[in-house]
Formats: structure tokens, sequence, C-alpha cells
């Protein structure tokens, strides 16, 4: 296993630099939504939706280069969703394609360390693995793996990184997924969703449960395969999640990460969005607006 020694006095120093920091870019310095006026760029909210055109990448490369700053990235591969060449194939990408050119740490939840690939990384990257302990109180995969993530960020992540990001392994990294996408609370349009009728959006509809989102209520739909910003906002989604989780367990109900997710972020919209570029179904027919793919899925059979 390979680790990174961050300490954490550094790492809040870092973080209260930003707040000091002269010349951080403001939002129309680097993003231009006029630049794409075939699909949404601005939400209600005035929060910004990360298309291909829209942003200037250099802008923001020179405020972060000048910060120090440390991105972390979950891998989920939970058994019998994910193989081990998913795993292998999702590193080998990010590797290659994940917010190059600054320090990056993986963290890798496994059942088993057996089940670890060969991991060779490029300069500036660390991996670190998380063993999922069990507990069979449970029988969701999804949340026990969870679980375990809320107890590692608690106890190491918080200290190590400035900005997380939680992936599954069934997907594979194709084009640069830069630092346009780092902010407080960055939300991932699902590609199955984003050219539907908000009204058939699949929310959880049942007034039981803790995801409960009414008929007449509608906004995005946002995919679980990424979810990301700072640990703050990271640690506050699963806290809720796990919460609500454990209150339709009690009223005998079973819902899914996603539909929590979605709660979550209906209450507390995200302050950026990736577009379905970012993370695509290559199996649809690509329609026009979508530019360029960044991150396309993969077979969970693989």
């Amino acid at each position: 296993m390979v680790s990174t020694d961050t300490d954490h006095g550094e790492m809040a120093t870092a973080a209260e630099q930003w707040d000091q920091e002269a010349g951080e870019p403001q939002l129309s310095d680097w993003f231009n939504p006029k630049k794409r006026p075939d699909v949404i760029t601005t939400t209600d909210w005035l929060a910004p939706v990360m298309w291909e055109g829209t942003y200037n990448r250099q802008v923001l490369e020179n405020y972060y280069k000048r910060l120090n700053i440390t991105i972390g990235l979950v891998v989920i591969c939970a058994p019998r969703k994910f193989s081990a060449r998913n795993l292998q194939e999702f590193i080998q990408s990010a590797n290659k394609y994940f917010i190059v050119g600054y320090n990056v740490i993986f963290y890798i939840l496994l059942d088993s360390f057996s089940k670890l690939p060969p991991t060779v990384l490029g300069p500036l990257r660390t991996f670190k693995v998380f063993l999922v302990i069990k507990e069979n109180i449970w029988e969701d995969l999804h949340f026990i793996y969870m679980k375990n993530l809320l107890d590692y960020i608690i106890t190491h992540i918080q200290h190590e990184v400035n900005f997380l990001f939680i992936m599954t392994a069934n997907q594979i990294f194709k084009d640069d997924f830069g630092v346009e996408t780092l902010g407080k609370s960055v939300a991932q349009l699902s590609a199955w969703w984003y050219f539907k009728n908000g009204k058939t959006f699949p929310y959880e509809r049942r007034c039981k449960g803790a995801a409960f989102i009414p008929f007449e209520e509608e906004d995005f739909y946002y995919h679980s395969a990424i979810f990301g910003g700072t640990v703050q906002e990271v640690l506050n989604l699963l806290k809720v999640y796990q919460k609500g989780a454990i209150q339709d367990t009690e009223n005998r109900l079973t819902s899914t990460y996603e539909h929590h997710l979605n709660k979550y972020i209906f209450i507390k919209k995200p302050t950026k969005l990736l577009s379905p570029e970012y993370n695509w179904d290559p199996s649809f027919r690509t329609p026009p607006q979508i530019k360029s793919v960044k991150i396309p899925w993969q077979s969970k059979s693989v």
C-alpha cells in the first residue's frame, strides 16, 4: 500500500488561505454560459453547469496552482457490482485524466485486500486501501460501504485533502476531468434523465420514505456515480444518507443511495453541476449537445 503523510495543520493553513488569497477568480472570469445556448448552463439558483466550451480551465489553473491543494478520490468497488478489472481500468484512466498536475490521493474501498489489482501511479499521485467492515444487521451493500466511508473520512481523510470526490468503479476516464469540477458542492446530472421530462424522474415518491420528494416537485435528477466538494460537504451528505437509510429501515422501507442523494441535493442545492458529458452512457445515441465525453460507463460484468 502506498500512502501519503499530509500534516493536518498544513491542510488547515491551506484552507484558511483560500479565504484570504487575493485574486480568487470570479465566476465571470472563467465561465461563459453564452457559449452554449443549446443547453442549460446556469440553474435557477445561479449555479454553473459545466459543459464543453463554457469554462476557461487555465484561469482556474493559475489560481489553484498557487494553493498547493490536495484532492481525494474515493473509489467504490462493491462485490457483485463491479469487477477487479473495472477497478483496474478505473484507476489507470483516473491516473491519466483526473485533475492532472495536482496532489491526488486515491482511496480504494474493498472488502478484501486480495482484490487490489496491480497499481502504478504517476507523479503527485498516491493511494490508500481501506478495508470495508461488514455488519450482519445491514444487507444493503451501498449502505455498508458508505457507512465505512463516513468513518474513514472522520478518522483519516478529512485531515489529508481539501476537496473530495466519490465515484463508482464502473467508469473509465477518457478526457481531462479538470479543476473546473472543483467546488463546495458538486453534483453530476444523470445522462439517463437529463433529456427527459421532470415529471418522469424516479425520485422516491413514497411519503413515508426519508428521501420523499412530492410529485408536484421537480428539479434535476442526479446520478450517484459522482459526487464531490469540500470534505465537510461530503460528510454532511453521508450523515444525512445514513440517518435517512436507518429511518427507512425502521419504517420497513427500502430505498437507494441515489434517492437519498437526490433528496439531499433537492434541499441543499449544489454550487456546481457537471453536465452529462462528465458521465455518459455509451449505449445511448449521443445527441449533438454532448460535445466531449469525459467519462463513459463501462460494463459491470467485465
